[in-house]
């Protein structure tokens, strides 16, 4: 089995990691943190915005299944790319948006899909997502590790993270494991 990693990072991690552990292909979805400049944070720590780290998901998943393109795909649909440093509610520098590529061909792909989506007129404000190098990933503490699947009735999965689910499973119903 051949698998490639990517990295996400789109606001709250709960959200963007429930949806990439749906897809077919996709082997893990991790919720973490990187791009920070302290080792070994924690989300009590990167929640100041003090660390410099983004909330990010990391995905292994399987290139013969899923591809690069599909997954950049789902990760623009998922948030809100011309909001920087922030996503709805969620507030600081944790909460940007960035594609942390792997490899060249990730870079390239990310840089034009992104050229593409701005020049396709989706989005009236300009997309702020960021593409730079993937660092040190430090995986997010256990509990939020499949938190939206785990917590349901929680009022920010109950009411934020519930309705796009529902969207998202109409919208990518292709790519979802059966």
């Amino acid at each position: 089995m051949n698998t490639e990693i990517a990295t996400f990072a789109g606001g709250c991690f709960w959200c963007i990691e429930a949806a990439f552990n749906r897809l077919n292909g996709v082997h893990s979805a991790v919720s973490g943190y990187m791009d920070g400049h302290s080792p070994n944070p924690t989300y009590a720590a990167i929640c100041t915005g003090q660390t410099g780290h983004a909330e990010v998901v990391q995905l292994q998943y399987d290139p013969a299944i899923i591809h690069y393109a599909q997954l950049l795909e789902v990760f623009f649909y998922l948030h809100d790319p011309t909001q920087l440093n922030r996503q709805g509610n969620d507030i600081g520098t944790q909460y940007r948006s960035a594609i942390f590529y792997h490899h060249p061909l990730q870079q390239q792909q990310a840089e034009t899909f992104c050229q593409q989506l701005q020049q396709s007129g989706e989005y009236e404000e300009p997309i702020v997502t960021t593409i730079s190098a993937a660092s040190q990933f430090y995986p997010a503490e256990t509990y939020h590790q499949g938190y939206a699947a785990q917590n349901p009735q929680q009022p920010y999965c109950r009411l934020l993270i519930a309705p796009k689910m529902a969207a998202f499973s109409r919208q990518f119903a292709a790519l979802l494991r059966a």
